[in-house]
């Protein structure tokens, strides 16, 4: 088969790989779609991120769907032909954090695509891709492959809605309007979400924003004063979803939250100061959010029924051999969204 694999920065191959033996309790999944994430592109462009390096070829990839080929001894719940979406969270189920239910904690984590431990956990970026039957969930007749190939990043989003709370009647803010923002605008207007504001310094993806939901859109590089309106009489917002992890995003955002309203953090940035007087006195809660678990099955069942529409991120599928240019286009903001590969 054909896989994607990185070597280095800029050092991206197709090559050839043995498919996996099949085992019991286990499927074969000939993958269909695959979406390019901020994690592969930050392999890509800079060999990894903070302390996170490639130091051997890895196969990229986590955001996959496909088509199920062939079945291990015991696997009854799926057949051959079912097309699934493919949670990459594999946790061990044994140590100490996922005893207590907080599977994303794993000490043992087997991600897809991941350089965080040696040797690396190869990623989902393949033609054939041999998966544990419970890490996959039957997308209904009906629903585009692409659409879920993307239920990976709507389950970060759900898992962040999930640490907010309850968002019935609550006025939002979402800094940052990337495919993890735009999905978050779509998370919380599922979860009853009153009004949705959403930031960024890019127009093209502000108007992406209010195609999936948001009631007003702000340039912050173009008009900031507009975000600084809503700091009037302490604050607007209930809750601030910050997708961008930029400094001036975050100090903006509390600026603009109400006494006793939460920020959730879900980009990922540097080390970075804030207004901790502001916090003091707002009585601010702030919240990080870390992949997910259980909210896989909710993003496809909610994609399954037609409770969200994704369809709106896609901005172009390329073949498994056109992966380079698809990852280059995928890093530019200016023109995409979410990149997916075609295998």
């Amino acid at each position: 088969m054909k896989a994607i694999v990185i070597h280095a920065a800029k050092d991206l191959r197709i090559e050839k790989r043995e498919v996996e033996a099949l085992g019991p309790g286990q499927v074969e999944v000939a993958v269909d779609a695959g979406g390019i994430c901020g994690s592969d592109l930050h392999y890509y462009n800079h060999g990894g991120f903070g302390t996170v390096r490639i130091r051997e070829p890895m196969i990229l990839g986590h955001e996959v769907a496909g088509t199920i080929k062939a079945l291990g001894s015991g696997v009854t719940h799926l057949e051959i032909g079912d097309r699934v979406a493919v949670s990459p969270s594999r946790p061990c189920n044994e140590c100490d954090y996922c005893l207590e239910g907080k599977q994303n904690h794993c000490f043992n984590m087997r991600f897809y695509g991941s350089a965080m431990p040696m040797p690396h956990i190869q990623g989902a970026f393949r033609q054939r891709l041999v998966a544990e039957a419970w890490q996959c969930h039957v997308v209904d007749d009906g629903i585009p492959i692409y659409e879920a190939a993307m239920a990976e990043p709507f389950a970060v989003a759900l898992h962040a809605v999930k640490r907010t709370g309850s968002l019935a009647n609550k006025r939002v803010l979402v800094t940052g309007c990337g495919p993890i923002g735009v999905l978050a605008i779509i998370a919380a207007r599922a979860h009853g979400a009153r009004e949705i504001v959403a930031t960024d310094v890019m127009n093209a993806v502000l108007k992406k924003a209010l195609q999936v939901g948001a009631d007003r859109v702000i340039n912050s590089a173009e008009n900031p004063e507009r975000l600084s309106d809503y700091a009037a009489n302490k604050g607007y917002f209930d809750v601030q979803f910050e997708a961008s992890g930029n400094e001036r995003a975050m100090r903006s955002g509390l600026e603009a939250l109400r006494p006793q309203s939460t920020l959730v953090q879900l980009g990922l940035g540097g080390d970075i100061s804030f207004p901790q007087n502001m916090v003091v006195t707002k009585e601010i809660e702030l919240k990080g959010t870390f992949r997910f678990h259980e909210e896989f099955g909710l993003a496809v069942d909610l994609i399954n029924r037609r409770r969200v529409d994704l369809s709106a991120l896609l901005t172009g599928v390329y073949p498994i051999d056109e992966a380079v240019r698809a990852f280059d286009i995928a890093g530019d903001r200016t023109q995409s969204m979410k990149v997916q590969l075609a295998f």
